[in-house]
């Protein structure tokens, strides 16, 4: 296997280096590091890592917030020939400890807030683990020194075998599942992504998303691989969207759809409120066409794509450019099409009768989605974690993705929603999508979620919605005039707002908890 530093992901970031020397690569709340500063600090670390490990250091944890420091650290680890292991400072100890042990993980890179949140797994009987953090106290862990002598003249190799981070995802167990991201897939996503936007090192891009989530990857290194900036967007920046990109310049938003509710609450979603974008990405969850469109209206320079992939497939593995006003047979449930399957890559659906019931290629068939191709994971650490997950056919390994889809014309695909949020009502298969579609149609409501609740063995349809409070018989009377009378939910909720978990999705398993509640 031939190594080469710029076919590995940190090869992006020299490709950035040498397009903008004295460009600025990160700029958070508080500070901005250039390229140049950000590559010596990383070169420096990334020496002081090799030195205390006497070799390869293998997994290497990155534990802090959005500040300079995590960024370089990220970018040090690359530097390193290590495999980064992104962890949140948020998390409870319990969970970060296993993120830690699962993929070996032999030191940790740390700013202020990840020392904080390392802490509780320290002392005594507690973590042994060496921590790279300059300039601040390590507590209970061993240091790791930084010398000039040790400093990287340049950054290590990798091939295309070689892992380049692990990402963890909750499993149906509950418990944190570490998937296996290849430098070799990397850079096919990222070759893919150069061919279809024009990003440049005049650019501005957003990042929503913490380091743990994965759509924070095309953001750092879409960004570094033209040389452009990366500007993190605090919390109190959703307060005033339209001041924070006008002030930041920014040109490349991404995030999940559930901000542009937020945004829009907010009186962000003005018309031509956000003039300066000229790319507009989203992703994690459905997108709804309404709420693209409101987008649309707010940044009429901006290009709007919707991203499809789930962790194991490399970030995303699929995309649709939003045309508004397309044929309500090409939206099904109101939502945008999730597009078409990346280069290189194919896509077969299953049935309900699983890996011996494959629909066919016609348009409009429906069914799981399962995808193999050069971005797919090579598994998870724990080989449990990966049983049912994949698919052998046609003497290929396929990746299921539990995401239901009809084909639409061109190669394109129309998301339906999760194979297993499916429900059963008096027999019934029900579709959450199709009812919280039906319910925002109806006066008064903005948004709406479908979960169910068991009472005495019935299952029972709840809806939570945002919007303006409407008695529940008069969103009953509204859903009658469209869905069959089993599918009109027996209970409504109005909420502020929708809570939203760790990545800033809809956290829809607080709302089945707080239905189950009563």
């Amino acid at each position: 296997m031939i190594r080469t530093v710029g076919a590995a992901l940190q090869g992006r970031f020299l490709r950035g280096l040498a397009a903008s020397p004295d460009g600025t690569a990160i700029r958070t709340a508080s500070a901005a590091l250039g390229y140049a500063e950000a590559h010596e600090r990383a070169l420096a670390l990334a020496g002081a890592l090799l030195a205390h490990a006497g070799g390869p250091p293998g997994a290497v944890g990155v534990l802090g917030g959005k500040s300079p420091q995590t960024y370089t650290a990220l970018l040090a680890a690359l530097y390193a020939g290590a495999t980064v292991v992104p962890l949140h400072p948020g998390f409870p100890a319990a969970r970060t400890r296993r993120m830690l042990d699962l993929p070996g993980v032999r030191a940790v890179l740390a700013d202020e807030e990840g020392l904080a949140a390392l802490a509780p797994l320290g002392g005594p009987d507690g973590l042994d683990l060496p921590v790279l953090a300059p300039g601040l106290d390590t507590g209970a862990f061993r240091r790791i020194p930084v010398s000039a002598r040790d400093a990287l003249t340049e950054p290590r190799p990798a091939g295309p075998d070689d892992v380049a981070y692990i990402l963890f995802t909750s499993g149906s167990t509950g418990r944190p599942k570490g998937v296996r991201i290849t430098h070799g897939a990397a850079a096919h996503y990222f070759r893919l992504l150069d061919a279809r936007y024009d990003f440049t090192p005049a650019d501005a891009f957003s990042q929503t998303f913490d380091l743990n989530f994965d759509c924070a990857i095309f953001d750092l290194f879409c960004a570094w691989g033209a040389g452009a900036t990366v500007h993190t967007v605090p919390p109190q920046a959703y307060r005033d969207l339209p001041a924070f990109a006008a002030e930041r310049g920014l040109t490349v938003w991404f995030s999940t759809p559930s901000a542009i509710t937020i945004v829009r609450r907010l009186g962000g979603l003005r018309p031509a409120a956000l003039p300066s974008l000229r790319w507009s990405f989203f992703a994690g969850e459905a997108l709804r066409c309404s709420d693209a469109a409101d987008w649309q209206k707010a940044a009429p320079g901006a290009l709007i794509e919707n991203l499809y992939g789930p962790t194991e497939l490399t970030v995303t593995v699929s995309g649709h450019r939003f045309v508004p006003d397309v044929p309500a047979a090409h939206v099904p449930h109101g939502l945008v099409p999730i597009g078409a399957l990346h280069e290189g890559h194919d896509g077969l659906l299953l049935g309900p009768g699983g890996p011996a019931d494959v629909a066919t290629a016609a348009v409009g068939a429906e069914g799981e989605l399962c995808v193999t191709g050069p971005q797919m994971t090579p598994g998870y650490l724990d080989p449990v974690d990966g049983e049912g997950r994949f698919l052998e056919h046609g003497g290929r390994r396929w990746y299921r993705t539990g995401d239901r889809v009809r084909r639409l014309d061109g190669g394109e695909l129309a998301y339906l929603g999760r194979v297993d949020s499916q429900l059963q009502v008096q027999g019934r298969r029900v579709e959450p999508a199709e009812i919280e579609h039906a319910l925002r149609g109806c006066p008064g409501v903005d948004d709406a979620v479908i979960v169910a609740r068991s009472n005495d063995g019935v299952t029972e349809l709840v809806a939570f919605y945002t919007g303006t409070p409407v008695p529940p018989a008069g969103l009953a009377g509204e859903l009658r005039r469209s869905l069959p009378h089993d599918l009109v939910p027996r209970y409504y909720r109005h909420l502020p707002e929708f809570p939203l978990n760790a990545n800033r999705k809809t956290d829809r398993k607080a709302l089945e908890e707080r239905a189950s509640a009563g």
